[in-house]
């Protein structure tokens, strides 16, 4: 399934979007966390600076987030992992509230409550989770509903292939091929699972051959490259929305930053980072777009300074909002 020009503008301005996102929050993560003696022996502080807690952030992988959700609807589900900005992004959930909601401030998404591993928005039907595999029973869930309702919605869920090998994968996979639901697996294989390489984790190269026995199509990506993801995904799309079950879709991608911000990344080698920019999607897709007439240099301007903006406006937003007041402690959380 070839994209339009205006499905392949949007997936270009979405990943430029979600790039100059992360890579925003990686300096903005930073502030108050790094003492001007650190070189002393000080430890890095995760809870000081504007945005505390830890921080997942996503650049280089931005095809599979907007490969896939370029193919959905608003009423379709996503549930992403903790690595979630770009799916959010991509689904469409406004960066204000959520911006707002890792700065812990009222305005977010869940009043400042939840932090950045934990963003709900209920209009975009989108949703994430720190738990490890934990995003494919709620989509499960949400097939279901959607067909007990008799509507052609589908639920996509995110995990990453260190998340591959837990027991709620494997259940959800026999479960949602048991009960026919629209729901797409989607596996997000970055090659590492916070320190551990894949092959000293899993006993196959794709996790997608596991499909066929849980009875459902396994489709492999073998490039980070958002037209792939996009052309791939489709059938598996068509399938789930035609009522004719889940699919299993692995998608090789490229982490660039560290499992967290903060991370050393001693465990990969020195030139690895460099090497997989050399293959970077966001310039690798402008190139294409260029060279098909799709979109004129000037476009590629235009585009590139809006997402900056409506980066830049949306941590302006989130500075400036205030936080919850004290006596809100235990309003909107579960006691």
């Amino acid at each position: 399934m070839q994209a339009s020009k205006e499905k392949l503008l949007w997936m270009y301005e979405k990943m430029v979007e979600i790039r100059h996102y992360e890579e925003t929050m990686a300096t903005v993560y930073l502030e108050g966390k790094l003492p001007p003696n650190i070189q002393k022996g000080l430890a890095f502080d995760i809870g000081s600076g504007p945005v505390p807690g830890e921080m997942h952030l996503a650049a280089g992988q931005e095809p599979v987030a907007v490969g896939i959700c370029a193919h959905l609807k608003q009423e379709d589900t996503v549930v992403g992992t903790h690595r979630p900005h770009h799916f959010a992004i991509a689904k469409g959930v406004p960066l204000n509230p959520m911006t707002a909601e890792m700065f812990g401030k009222v305005t977010g998404l869940g009043k400042g409550k939840g932090g950045h591993m934990h963003l709900f928005d209920p209009a975009h039907k989108f949703s994430c989770s720190g738990i490890i595999g934990a995003s494919l029973p709620p989509a499960c869930g949400a097939g279901l509903a959607a067909k007990k309702m008799g509507r052609d919605w589908v639920a996509v869920a995110f995990f990453g292939e260190g998340a591959a090998n837990q027991g709620s994968v494997h259940e959800s996979l026999n479960l949602a091929a048991l009960w026919n639901l629209p729901v797409i697996f989607v596996c997000e294989d970055n090659k590492w699972a916070i320190s551990v390489p894949k092959d000293h984790a899993t006993s196959i190269d794709w996790v997608a051959d596991r499909a066929p026995a849980y009875g459902m199509p396994g489709i492999k990506v073998a490039h980070n490259d958002a037209l792939e993801v996009y052309e791939a995904v489709a059938p598996a799309i068509a399938r789930a929305r035609a009522g004719q079950g889940p699919s299993l879709i692995e998608v090789k991608t490229d982490r660039y930053l560290g499992h967290f911000q903060g991370d050393p990344e001693i465990y990969r080698p020195k030139d690895e980072v460099a090497n997989l920019r050399k293959n970077d999607p966001i310039p690798k897709l402008a190139a294409q777009l260029k060279k098909g007439g799709q979109m004129s240099e000037a476009e590629d301007a235009a585009i590139v300074a809006r997402a900056k903006q409506r980066v830049a406006d949306a941590f302006a937003f989130a500075r400036e909002s205030a936080y919850p007041a004290p006596q809100d402690a235990l309003q909107n959380v579960f006691a």
